[in-house]
């Protein structure tokens, strides 16, 4: 019972109702004691002011009888007031005391203490009183009877009547005459006080009662309900259930308590998980993280260790560090974990040792401080990485390193290493004496750029950095000779910055091969077109030789002739002298060695000029050619003289190829044919040579433009001219392949790019 009682003392809702209840006990209770006092006060004050009243009435009843001096009509009135129940005494005194008239005839002529109560309140002074107020008038005394009684005691005043009238003449100079003394009960003003009392009071317990039990209601309602259902969500919460929910649905403090809670609950639960999932983390961290870790007491006994040290060293309970490490029976001279302990600091560094199996190993290490909470160092921690692979891997790299020095220093082609922003020289191989004649030493923080031709440097510092590849670039011995080479570009990196590694191959000796190629194929093509330009010469021979025949006849006979015909005739010999003169001047053009220079050229007019060697040729053997050209083309980057070599080429290949298909056959109109067309799409030119010959294999197709490989009969073809012809066009920037669609001859397709698109057509 008492540990109820002590058990109930400690709850929030006996404090509230205990702290409550005396407050509305106390509250209620100052106004019942209030409440009684005033209704007391408010009734004693109607009471006496009745009383008042009363002995004002009496004296009016009684003043004609007074007047009058007649005693009987007095006696008769007080007698018949002092009747009523609630009157006790009707008392007349004169001014000596003595009791003139009363209800009680017994008292009549008594005399009386002039210092008793009711004749005191006039005369504790001296003079006496002769005016009183209400208060002090009013006396309360006991009864005999154990009730109270109220007497009013009212001064009787000398009236001007009484002064004058000669019955009982009293002196004008005497105010007070006497004094009516008029005594009431209260019995019935206690009861109803009492009454009044005993109702404020139940009153007042009813209402405490009534508030009390309603405060109780609200309190374990709204607090001790609410509060054991926090308390028990909070213990399920201590207890660690986080997903219990406390279910208040009110929108008061208590809800908003109870929706802290549970958001606690829910916080708590995530960071509890999240601590969990990282201790969990952290433990298998600790577990599989790929290196040695201990934790040493001061004596160097492994206090605990990962897996990883278990797998490689398998220790034993117990085991000190330099046992279980390195099979020592002593600690290392320079133990960190040592050093540790004395500081209180880390310490880094590497060490190489043998491992137990007796190999050489190599580590690195670092240990810490483990502090308690007063911050005094119990434990090591020592953390090992095994780098004996990296070490063997830099040997290795070394290694390599010297052995690719000494291959980048022996490659046969000059290697550059350049500044990616400044194009300077950083480092370059032994093979760049070779090809520019100077030493490596020499080139060292040069700009690569002095090796161009000055008129080229401003393209090639535009081109280099976002080019991968520069085809037939102009360089300058040391000597001062031009020299042509091929540059690769590679971004790399070299030293920590961004560089471009250049490779250069000298090319000079080879373009002068290829010269010299292109130049016996030239040759080989003069030899082919040897009958054609034969045929074209005699045309204007056979005219020059008939002019002069016909006039050295005339001359010779002596005959005159019309000089209107001489003059035509000349003009022929002459026409047809020009004629001789511009075929003899574009095949000395035609096989005088090109330069390599490109210039704006206009691809139609090239196809003209090859056509024109041929032109009678082909018409002796039949052949048609079909011109389908635009009339407008843009101007292409290109070598005219090695251009019209291309189409010299490919014009006697289909001049061939038709004439190898319709050989001991009889073609009709149109079989023998050739087709020239040109076209300008998608910023290129593109050409078409169209044949309607034996075409060839697709098995062919892959090799057609490989050096030395021909389909024609021996004797018959170099293999070069297909060869030379893909160089030219790929010099240009251009590309060529070849089609051939079964039982329709053979296509070549040549395109052209054209780098100004801005530039005017020419026809």
């Amino acid at each position: 019972m008492w540990k109820r009682l002590l058990h109930l003392r400690h709850k929030l809702a006996t404090k509230l109702i205990l702290s409550v209840g005396l407050t509305l006990l106390l509250s209620i209770s100052t106004w019942a004691y209030f409440n009684i006092n005033y209704q007391k006060q408010k009734l004693m004050k109607n009471v006496m002011a009745g009383a008042d009243k009363l002995t004002t009435t009496i004296k009016l009843g009684t003043y004609y009888a007074m007047m009058l001096n007649s005693r009987d009509d007095i006696t008769q009135i007080i007698q018949n007031i002092g009747k009523h129940e609630a009157i006790e005494n009707i008392r007349i005194y004169n001014k000596a005391g003595q009791i003139k008239f009363s209800n009680a005839t017994e008292e009549v002529d008594s005399m009386t203490n002039i210092k008793a109560e009711a004749c005191d309140v006039c005369h504790r002074t001296d003079p006496p009183l002769s005016s009183l107020t209400l208060d002090q008038k009013i006396r309360i005394f006991k009864s005999p009877n154990g009730h109270r009684m109220m007497g009013v005691i009212s001064p009787i005043c000398n009236e001007p009547g009484c002064a004058t009238d000669a019955c009982h003449v009293h002196p004008e100079g005497k105010t007070i005459l006497g004094a009516l003394d008029v005594v009431v009960s209260l019995a019935d003003t206690d009861r109803e006080i009492l009454l009044a009392e005993r109702g404020a009071i139940g009153l007042a317990v009813f209402v405490f009662l009534a508030s009390s039990a309603l405060i109780l209601i609200l309190v374990f309602s709204f607090v001790n309900r609410p509060i054991q259902r926090l308390i028990r969500g909070t213990r399920q919460i201590a207890r660690g259930d986080y997903s219990s929910k406390v279910s208040i649905n009110r929108i008061d403090e208590m809800g908003q308590l109870a929706d802290a809670i549970n958001r606690m609950g829910d916080s708590i639960g995530e960071t509890l998980a999240e601590l969990n999932r990282q201790r969990d983390e952290y433990q298998t961290l600790f577990e599989l993280v790929p290196c040695l870790i201990t934790i040493q007491d001061r004596d160097f006994r492994l206090l605990r260790y990962n897996r990883e040290f278990a797998d490689r060293f398998d220790p034993r309970p117990g085991d000190y560090c330099f046992q279980a490490y390195k099979g020592r029976a002593e600690k290392c001279i320079n133990c960190p974990v040592e050093k540790t302990f004395n500081d209180g600091l880390s310490h880094f560094g590497e060490e190489t040792g043998v491992n137990r199996d007796g190999t050489q190993a190599h580590w690195i290490f670092k240990t810490t401080p483990i502090r308690n909470e007063q911050g005094e160092i119990v434990a090591a921690l020592e953390m090992s990485l095994d780098i004996t692979h990296m070490r063997q891997l830099e040997e290795k790299l070394e290694e390599t390193e010297e052995k690719y020095h000494v291959i980048f220093n022996n490659i046969p082609n000059p290697v550059f290493v350049l500044d990616l922003a400044t194009l300077k020289i950083l480092d370059c191989n032994e093979s760049v004496r070779a090809v520019y004649g100077y030493d490596e030493a020499e080139f060292l923080d040069r700009s690569f750029l002095e090796l161009f031709k000055p008129e080229d440097r401003s393209d090639a510092t535009d081109k280099l950095p976002i080019t991968n590849e520069m085809g037939q670039v102009r360089h300058l011995h040391r000597s001062g000779r031009e020299i042509f080479v091929n540059i690769r570009v590679s971004p790399s990196e070299y030293a920590g910055r961004r560089v471009l590694l250049v490779t250069i191959s000298d090319i000079t000796k080879r373009l002068e091969t290829e010269q010299q190629l292109i130049q016996a194929s030239k040759m080989a093509t003069l030899g082919e077109m040897a009958t054609g330009v034969a045929h074209e010469l005699n045309q204007p021979l056979s005219v020059i030789k008939t002019v002069s025949s016909f006039y050295t006849g005339k001359i010779e006979k002596d005959e005159s002739f019309d000089l209107a015909v001489l003059r035509t005739m000349l003009t022929k010999v002459d026409t047809n002298v020009d004629r001789a003169t511009r075929i003899i001047n574009h095949m000395r053009q035609f096989a005088r060695k090109s330069d390599t220079d490109l210039e704006k050229t206009q691809v139609n007019d090239v196809i003209h000029r090859a056509f024109e060697i041929f032109s009678q040729q082909l018409k002796v053997r039949g052949i048609d050619v079909v011109w389908d050209i635009a009339p407008e083309l843009p101007r292409v980057s290109a070598d005219p003289g090695r251009l019209e070599q291309v189409f010299i080429n490919l014009l006697l290949n289909a001049r061939d190829a038709i004439e190898e298909r319709w050989v001991g056959r009889d073609p009709q109109p149109g079989d023998k044919r050739i087709t020239l067309r040109t076209r300008c799409t998608n910023g290129s030119v593109r050409v078409e040579v169209s044949d309607t010959g034996s075409g060839f294999s697709p098995s062919v197709a892959t090799k057609i433009f490989e050096p030395f490989f021909t389909t024609k009969e021996v004797g018959r073809g170099t293999g070069l001219g297909l060869s030379i012809s893909y160089g030219i066009v790929k010099e240009c920037g251009g590309n060529i392949r070849a089609v051939s669609p079964p039982g329709k001859g053979a296509r070549f397709i040549l395109e052209f790019p054209v780098k100004d698109t801005n530039e005017s057509h020419d026809s």
